[in-house]
């Protein structure tokens, strides 16, 4: 990167973030902005959408998150949530597993308990649709070519074919992926190794003989080996671990030649790949999520082991935490200074995240097998920014619910508009105040919550009624609690003595 103070150019482009990178995290990104009204341009170097299945989980925080954003409906219909797992070893022992973990399950907290198997291109498809549905698209064939910080912000050539022009835009954020060409632009240290002793070849291919009801492994002295339905599609993925030092060979003779190895049978038959990869383990995590006006997202910040299904869901929840934070500060007039807690909160994630995903990496290794026991620590609605200066609450060290914690849906709640779950009534881009007592609160100069009053019975707007006992469950309230939800559905206060104007100054604050 080029740091300059002059002016940018007089005829350039301008918008307000400019988003390098249309893959899952540029798009949630740009999906919120669009329904928040923020101008941006969205880039991307690819000519059309990527091929492939790539990360095909979607974990439960993120289902969530897709909820809020309109796009669960469409992923959810071209997935299976809780898809079978079965590990087969040398010796033909069959182990099953991938059953939803009885602790996750049934639970009015957790409306989705299981992680959903799509290909990644759908869920690409889905926020794409989405965008175009709130008036925003993608400029494929796009690439960042150089990039400067000026006293207005970023200004950024691009390249269209042979044609180069530049945008002017008040922030820039790189969601372009592991090879970031933002990242290096900006000067951001990307720590990390690649290990070449394990690497893994990854085909989307239609397969004979084999059932799509299940998705299937084998355990092998020369490496685990993974026959994955791909559910709204025809093919499996199709995933085998190298031997050190072997070549990789991506022909079907050569992928045919590793199922009949590995599993022994002959009766699987493979048919020509429509993609193919060599997937390396490349553990790395950016310096810094920040560099002046340019942020790092996604893999463009942090790149690890596939194990746990962790990357693309840890880059959608990057996106989701800096889009209402952005929005925030341009229609709500708040300090940028907000800004600075996106690394402060997502970056302590990306290291718990890295070190989850190595574990069970290296675990695959040493039994060369894929774990198919599901439990708490994949799913990410433990993610939290407890000790994040947007969490604040009066509440014992040892209570279960804290501020910064994901806020827990409620089932079986009463409006005047009929039954609703919590989750229907948060998100939307808007703070959200849940009012458990019965003293007035405060008004709000600058950001109005919205206001969900908790009551016996419901007879007017804005008025809940916890007729399930749901709520009360899981927020543990006293008869004059407080609970201020962030547009990101964190907890940002939390005042069992329904303080509301620690409320209102939290509120102030960002400003």
């Amino acid at each position: 990167m080029t740091e300059s103070h002059n002016e940018p150019p007089a005829r350039a482009d301008r918008t307000t973030v400019l988003i390098v990178g249309a893959g899952p995290t540029g798009l949630t990104l740009a999906v919120e902005l669009a329904r928040a009204g923020v101008p941006f341009r969205l880039i991307e170097a690819e000519p059309g959408p990527r091929p492939g299945s790539r990360g095909k989980g979607v974990q439960p925080r993120t289902l969530e998150i897709f909820e809020d954003l309109g796009v669960a409906e469409r992923v959810l219909a071209n997935g299976r949530l809780a898809m079978p797992m079965n590990s087969t070893g040398p010796d033909g022992e069959v182990r099953r597993g991938g059953a939803v973990p009885e602790s996750l399950a049934n639970r009015p907290d957790i409306p989705y308990a299981a992680s959903l198997i799509t290909p990644q291109w759908r869920v690409e498809e889905a926020l794409r649709l989405r965008l175009g549905e709130l008036g925003g698209d993608v400029e494929f064939g796009t690439a960042l070519v150089e990039l400067q910080q000026t006293d207005d912000g970023v200004t950024a050539e691009i390249a269209v074919g042979g044609t180069t022009s530049t945008i002017v835009a008040r922030w820039l954020v790189g969601a372009d992926g592991g090879h970031s060409a933002v990242r290096k632009r900006a000067g951001i240290a990307f720590v990390g190794d690649t290990r070449e002793d394990i690497r893994m070849v990854i085909a989307d291919l239609h397969v004979s003989g084999l059932a799509r009801d299940a998705w299937e492994t084998w355990r092998h002295p020369d490496g685990i080996l993974s026959l994955c339905p791909l559910p709204s599609t025809d093919l499996f993925q199709y995933a085998a671990a190298l031997p050190p030092g072997a070549e990789p060979r991506l022909g079907l003779a050569d992928l045919q030649c590793t199922v009949d190895e590995r599993t022994g049978r002959t009766d699987i038959r493979l048919h020509e790949p429509e993609w193919t990869s060599v997937w390396r383990a490349n553990v790395r995590l950016a310096e810094h999520y920040r560099a002046g006006d340019v942020f790092l997202a996604g893999d463009a910040a942090h790149v690890h082991s596939p194990a746990g299904g962790q990357g693309m869901n840890t880059g959608i929840q990057d996106a989701h935490n800096l889009a209402w934070k952005l929005a925030a500060v341009v229609n709500d007039g708040v300090s940028s200074t907000l800004l600075d807690t996106y690394e402060a909160e997502r970056r302590p994630v990306a290291v718990h995240v890295l070190a989850l995903s190595d574990a069970r990496l290296a675990k695959s290794v040493a039994s060369n097998a894929v774990p198919i026991d599901r439990d708490a620590s994949t799913i990410q609605l433990d993610v939290g920014y407890r000790g994040s200066r947007l969490a604040r609450d009066d509440r014992s060290d040892r209570a279960s619910l804290r501020a910064g914690d994901r806020a827990p849906d409620a089932t079986g709640l009463s409006t005047i508009a009929g039954g609703r779950r919590l989750f229907d009534l948060l998100g939307g881009g808007r703070f959200t105040l849940l009012h458990f007592g019965s003293q007035p609160v405060p008004a709000f100069p600058g950001i109005a919550p919205r206001l969900l009053h908790v009551v016996a019975e419901a007879t007017a707007a804005g008025e809940i009624a916890d007729t399930a006992g749901t709520l009360v469950a899981a927020y543990d309230p006293s008869d004059r609690t407080l609970v201020l939800v962030r547009p990101d559905g964190y907890i940002g206060v939390i005042s069992d003595a329904g303080d509301g104007q620690a409320v209102a100054a939290y509120l102030a604050a960002l400003g």
